[in-house]
C-alpha cells in the first residue's frame, strides 16, 4: 500500500486545483482519476474575472479569449454589463485541463488511473479501495469527482433532489471567429442559449433546459445566432450534462470532504462553477492542513453562500411565470443587474 497525506478523487479542474493548493501547503497529494480522456465536458467554458486570480495563484495562465462582460437577450430586449477591472476569459475545457495537468506533472504530483470502489475510515486515516490499482492508505480524502459523485454516494451523502423540474445541458463548439467579446445569453422558449468565445477561431454554444432539450432546435429559435452559424462546421462533438440539481446532505464526513460539483450543484445558469469549485478546494486543503476536517462545512458555507442564494433565485425566476420578464426587468434596472453580475463574477 502507498501512504499519502490526501487522496484527491477526480482529475478535473477542481481536483487538479486542489492538488496544486495541497502541494503549495506542504502536503503530499495523489490524484485518483477513473477516466482516461482529455477532460472535456458539457460546460459554458467562460471563466469569470474572479477565477483568474486563483489560476494565477497556482501559476496558471491558460490561453483563450478575453471576455469583457455578459449580454442577456430576450426577443427585442437586451441588457449588457461590462466587467469592472480584470476581464474574464473564454477557455476550452480541454485546454484548461491540459494546462493544469502539465502543472501537476511539473510539481511531481502522483496520478493514479483507477476507479474508487470503496472507502473505509478509521481513527488515523482512510483506506481507499481501487479497481485496477493498489489500494491507497491516506490521512484524508477529498472527493472532487463531479456531478453525481461516487465518493458522496459511497458515504451515503447524496440527498434527494428538490421537488422541481430537472434541467439538462448540452454543448458544442463551432469553427467560426467570435463576433463579440461578451458572453451572450439568450432566453429562448423554455431554454437558455449561451454563446462563449473560447479562442480567436472558435465559439462554444451551450443550452440549458428541460429533459429532451435540443441544441439545434434552440439555436433555430434565435434567428441572429442561427444566421451566424448557418453552414458553419462543428469543431467538437456534442456533449451533455445533468440532471440538475444535485444535492448532498453535507460536504464532510469524518476524514472525507467534498468539493466542486461533488459537494452539490444548483444549476449551470450562472456559469460560475469553477470559481466556486476552486474556492472550495482551497478551503478544503486549508482545513486539512490545520488537521481540522470538521471545520470545512463552515468554510464551505462561507465561500458558497452568496453563489447558492443568487443561483437559486435566478433558477426560481427562470422557472416561474415571470420568466418572460427577466431581461426586460434587468434592462429597466441596469444598476441592480450589474450588481448581481458582479457578485457572481467576482
Amino acid at each position: 500500500m502507498t501512504s499519502t497525506r490526501v487522496a484527491i478523487v477526480g482529475g478535473g479542474p477542481v481536483g487538479l486545483a486542489a492538488a496544486l493548493f495541497a502541494t503549495r501547503a506542504g502536503m503530499t497529494p495523489v490524484i485518483i482519476e477513473a477516466r482516461d480522456c482529455d477532460g472535456d465536458k458539457a460546460c459554458g467554458e467562460g471563466l469569470m474575472p474572479g477565477v483568474m486570480p486563483l489560476l494565477q495563484e497556482l501559476g496558471l495562465d491558460p490561453p483563450g479569449r478575453n471576455l469583457l462582460g455578459v449580454s442577456y437577450r430576450q426577443g427585442a430586449k437586451q441588457v449588457d454589463h461590462l466587467f469592472p477591472g480584470t476581464p474574464g476569459r473564454g477557455v476550452r475545457r480541454t485546454v484548461l485541463v491540459e494546462a493544469m495537468r502539465a502543472e501537476t506533472e511539473r510539481q511531481g504530483i502522483e496520478r493514479v488511473h483507477a476507479r474508487v470502489n470503496g472507502l473505509t475510515q478509521h481513527s488515523s486515516g482512510v483506506l481507499v479501495q481501487c479497481a485496477d490499482a493498489d489500494d491507497l492508505e491516506s490521512e484524508y480524502v477529498l472527493g472532487c469527482d463531479g456531478l453525481h459523485s461516487t465518493v458522496a454516494r459511497q458515504l451515503g451523502l447524496v440527498a434527494q433532489p428538490a421537488r422541481r423540474a430537472r434541467r439538462y445541458g448540452l454543448r458544442q463548439h463551432f469553427q467560426r471567429a467570435p463576433w463579440d467579446s461578451m458572453i451572450e445569453v439568450y432566453y429562448a422558449g423554455d431554454a437558455e442559449l449561451y454563446i462563449t468565445p473560447v479562442d480567436d477561431e472558435t465559439v462554444g454554444v451551450a443550452v440549458l433546459g428541460p429533459r429532451g432539450v435540443n441544441l439545434d432546435k434552440t439555436i433555430a429559435r434565435v434567428p441572429e445566432i442561427s444566421a451566424k452559424l448557418d453552414g458553419v462546421p462543428a469543431a467538437s462533438s456534442l456533449r451533455g450534462a445533468g440532471p440538475f440539481p444535485y444535492r448532498v446532505h453535507r460536504a464532510q464526513s469524518g476524514r472525507v470532504l467534498l468539493a466542486g460539483d461533488a459537494a452539490g450543484y444548483v444549476d449551470a445558469i450562472t456559469g460560475e462553477g469553477l470559481r466556486v469549485g476552486f474556492a472550495q478546494g482551497r478551503e478544503a486543503i486549508r482545513a486539512l492542513q490545520a488537521g481540522q476536517p470538521a471545520s470545512y462545512p463552515r468554510r464551505w458555507r462561507k465561500v458558497t453562500r452568496e453563489f447558492r442564494f443568487l443561483t437559486r433565485g435566478l433558477v426560481a425566476l427562470a422557472s416561474s411565470p415571470l420568466r418572460g420578464s427577466i431581461v426586460p426587468l434587468a434592462s429597466a434596472s441596469p444598476r441592480i443587474f450589474g450588481v448581481v453580475v458582479n457578485r457572481l463574477a467576482q
